[in-house]
């Protein structure tokens, strides 16, 4: 007999939930802010109505801006549900275990030692985010991983890697006004150039994912029985730490050091819909795509006129949701 989330309607059911909920979120970011903006406005504007009173508004600032969110939402969250995957720890995340902070720190080196180089940052961030996440599984190892030397390992290098980028701010001293959004994470004044250098890496680093659902469905059974059924364990656990770190190096080097999508919307995802890969990695990316655009709306409007850094936001969010993970992880 079916569980409740083996049923194929009930998987149908919530992805379709979590695709009105990533809609919804979409057009809230785009209505709301210093200025609301109607839904039908909105539709006339992106149909191409250029003489909305609020064209400037919502073309040149909100779409790109919410755009962008929905694409660092669903890399962060697609990220986060592949490395929970092939760490087997709930608590796994880019942030937590140090991916983002080596893609944070390659990218703050090119962004105040070389700014002219700004072409280099989605590069330059991923073997930052690939030589951090290979580390952190190097010094976690000890004929095999456990979640917790996973964690703590994580949080060795992670706290490594930040004096590093505290050393970088204390030579380059004179840059550093422009890189401390980088620091806390922020959606302010991303436009269209920042979408579309990030476009191509969300497409190519998503589709990765989806097409090796199978084979992390076999990683998931455990390595023994994985290598029975005739895959290759250690080459796919490379693979997926790689399309993950290139997905989170994407994120930071347009948003910075965003944490906690990567932890939050992973689990909720698999408390719904179970651990099938197949339909897991697109409620993650759905689900991503709606709390990040909801996360930066309420950054806009909750203390207006000031607007907050996003990372702000998560952070007060994704704090207590990592302590109850561990709390409950630690009680079994």
């Amino acid at each position: 007999m079916l569980t409740f989330k083996e049923n194929s309607w009930w998987k149908i059911l919530v992805i379709g939930t979590f695709l009105l909920l990533a809609i919804v979120c979409i057009f809230m970011s785009l209505a709301f802010g210093a200025v609301d903006v109607s839904l039908s406005t909105i539709l006339a504007i992106v149909t191409g109505d250029k003489g909305a009173d609020a064209y400037t508004i919502i073309w040149n600032i909100r779409l790109p801006r919410t755009f962008v969110a929905a694409l660092v939402g669903m890399n962060l969250a697609v990220a986060g549900t592949l490395l929970q995957g092939v760490m087997r720890n709930p608590m796994a995340d880019p942030h937590i275990i140090g991916v983002s902070s080596g893609a944070g720190l390659f990218g703050m080196f090119i962004l105040l030692a070389f700014p002219s180089y700004t072409h280099l940052l989605i590069p330059s961030a991923f073997v930052g985010a690939m030589a951090a996440a290979l580390l952190v599984y190097v010094l976690a190892w000890n004929k095999g991983v456990t979640p917790m030397r996973i964690i703590l390992a994580g949080v060795a290098v992670s706290a490594f890697l930040n004096s590093l980028v505290s050393a970088l701010f204390t030579f380059y001293s004179d840059r550093v006004q422009g890189a401390l959004g980088f620091m806390v994470g922020t959606l302010s004044a991303k436009g269209w150039a920042n979408f579309h250098m990030l476009l191509p890496y969300s497409i190519i680093g998503v589709m990765l994912a989806l097409l090796g659902s199978k084979p992390m469905n076999l990683l998931l059974l455990g390595d023994s029985e994985a290598r029975s059924l005739g895959l290759n364990t250690e080459r796919y656990r490379l693979w997926f730490v790689a399309i993950s770190a290139l997905l989170a190096a994407s994120a930071v080097s347009v948003v910075g050091l965003l944490g906690f999508v990567g932890l939050i919307v992973p689990h909720a995802a698999r408390l719904l819909i179970g651990n099938d890969y197949r339909i897991l990695l697109p409620c993650s990316a759905l689900l991503g795509i709606a709390v990040l655009t909801a996360s930066d709306t309420l950054a806009r409007v909750v203390v207006d006129p000031i607007e907050l850094p996003v990372g702000i936001v998560m952070g007060a969010v994704g704090a207590p949701f990592f302590l109850y993970l561990l709390r409950r992880k630690n009680s079994l």
